[in-house]
């Protein structure tokens, strides 16, 4: 029991002391939220730890990091290893996990090959495809060739040929009159015939015809097909077929019906004919204006196309720090960590692509779970995501933001580090820079954001906007993770060092990633993500410069 003159005395206390001091309490911590100086957090990054990182990220035991490899495994594991020890929860699933699945399925072809006249022709070696339809077993068909494949008013090389259930046989683009002009549409504009796109309206017209499928002779030179058919062998090499997977989408190609483009080797042997012949047959329907019957006999072909699908596990790597007042708005800091793996008996390390956005990833995550260690969280949340199977098509983002652990609405921004750690060739011998895109496409506060981060904070890098042109013919807004969201009016915010002599080559290796640049960069990537979780008002919306 309190004695009647305490009681005095406690009510003088606190009326005259306590009170006061009571209600300056909640001022006082938001001051500290606003008033937090974030520079020392930003001193965290540094050249050792991040080349500490990058030295086993991008090391040959990891083999390049392909999708869905055991060695990318490995490396989502140490991403994974990081975020546990900077105290970032893993918020996948029932198990709360780091790791989030992204359903992939890589579908490729077996037996895929032509036989005619005694001989055997194979894909990516005699022939490309437009569109693939699955034969598992060989069937024979019998091949009508009929000139151009067009049909148009008062021009038809269908007009005189039966080609219900077979294979349709023709010259790629269109025919052009003795003048130069075009035949179709009599001038020097091609019709749709001619355009790059013409397969399409070839096929659509064969199929309505009845045909079964589409052969198309380039009108490439032999050498010169050679060189595309090389060029389609790399590029199946970088991506291969991977797609997302069985759940969710159908077989991605789509067909029921076959358009292969064969070159003019091939198609002499299957016709039974020359290139000479060839070349007077295309004379022969400019001279005639017309098609011309009979041009070359039918023949007949075995033609097998085997499919295969095999399911690929590969992860997202999530890291989740809890915000404050504000916790239900999510920023999402985002890098690509697979590569291409070993390519002709190579090892693509990819130490720049995006060996040194992953890195960077870690040690912003670092900053912030050090200010959480020290009790000062951001009053937005946090997600550090690095995703799997960008060098295959942006999948690892597609799949996230198809299946959100936080609801898109709530989602402040992305930003997104692909390629940090070196100086393309108009900065050489130059100060630090680095290219930003897509800042003002969505929020111009973003922007903005971005701007004062930059000039605040020691001494300003040069940023660089000129990837921001949509007229930019590279497209480099389109050709990173930040894209998905951005999809989802999203507002993103892509940095990036240029494209340099070792991108995509099994050069690109940790000796000559730029240590320091890659330091200041991350830095700003971090002032500017501190600013976007801590402001008072969540991101405006208000561009759409798309």
């Amino acid at each position: 029991m309190i004695l009647p003159v305490a009681k005095y005395f406690m009510k003088k206390l606190t009326k005259n002391i306590l009170l006061p001091l009571i209600a300056t309490l909640p001022f006082v911590s938001c001051r500290t939220v606003a008033q937090l100086n974030p520079d020392s957090l930003a001193k965290t990054i540094t050249v050792e730890d991040l080349k500490r990182h990058l030295t086993f990220i991008a090391s040959d035991s990891l083999k390049g990091r392909d999708t869905g490899s055991p060695e990318q495994k490995v490396a989502a594991q140490y991403i994974s290893n990081q975020f546990e020890s900077y105290g970032l929860q893993g918020v996948v699933g029932a198990e709360k996990s780091h790791l989030q699945l992204v359903d992939l399925v890589k579908r490729g072809w077996g037996d895929f090959y032509v036989k005619a006249n005694n001989k055997k022709f194979n894909y990516l070696s005699d022939f490309i495809s437009n569109s693939i339809a699955p034969l598992p077993k060989e069937q024979n068909f019998e091949i009508v060739f009929v000139g151009y494949g067009i049909e148009e008013k008062g021009f038809s090389d269908y007009a005189n040929a039966n080609v219900k259930d077979k294979l349709v046989v023709v010259f790629e683009g269109e025919p052009r009159s003795a003048d130069g002009n075009f035949l179709i549409s009599g001038t020097s504009e091609m019709s749709k015939w001619g355009t790059s796109e013409s397969w399409k309206e070839k096929m659509n017209l064969a199929k309505s015809k009845g045909a079964k499928g589409l052969f198309i002779i380039s009108k490439q030179s032999a050498e010169e097909f050679e060189k595309t058919v090389k060029q389609r062998q790399t590029m199946m090499k970088r991506f291969g077929n991977a797609r997302l997977g069985f759940r969710e989408v159908s077989d991605p190609q789509g067909s029921d019906f076959a358009v292969l483009t064969i070159g003019q080797n091939m198609a002499t042997e299957i016709l039974k004919t020359t290139a000479a012949e060839l070349e007077a047959g295309k004379q022969k329907i400019a001279e005639a204006k017309k098609t011309v019957d009979n041009l070359l006999a039918n023949q007949s072909l075995i033609l097998k196309i085997e499919r295969t699908a095999d399911a690929v596990e590969t992860y997202n790597v999530l890291g989740y720090l809890e915000g404050t007042d504000k916790k239900d708005e999510v920023v999402i800091v985002t890098s690509h960590y697979d590569h291409v793996g070993i390519q002709d008996g190579k090892i693509y390390n990819g130490a720049d692509d995006d060996g040194s956005g992953t890195v960077s990833v870690l040690e912003i995550a670092q900053a912030f779970g050090e200010a959480a260690k020290k009790g000062t969280k951001p009053r937005r949340s946090v997600l550090f995501m690095t995703v799997t199977g960008e060098e295959k098509g942006l999948l690892g983002s597609e799949y996230y933001v198809k299946h959100p652990v936080f609801p898109l609405a709530n989602t402040v921004c992305d930003i997104n580090i692909d390629m940090v750690g070196r100086t393309d060739k108009d900065h050489e011998g130059k100060g630090d820079y680095i290219y930003v895109i897509g800042s003002d496409k969505l929020s111009s506060e973003l922007h903005s954001a971005l701007l004062e981060q930059n000039k605040s904070h020691g001494s300003p890098i040069d940023l660089d906007f000129q990837f921001n042109d949509p007229n930019d013919p590279n497209r480099f807004y389109y050709r990173s993770d930040h894209y998905n969201f951005a999809k989802n009016n999203i507002p993103v915010a892509f940095f990036f060092n240029g494209v340099h002599d070792d991108y995509h080559q099994p050069t690109d290796d940790v000796e000559k990633i730029e240590f320091n640049k890659m330091e200041k960069r991350a830095r700003l990537v971090f002032y500017l993500t501190w600013e976007v979780a801590n402001r008072e008002k969540r991101l405006a919306v208000d561009s759409n410069k798309k």
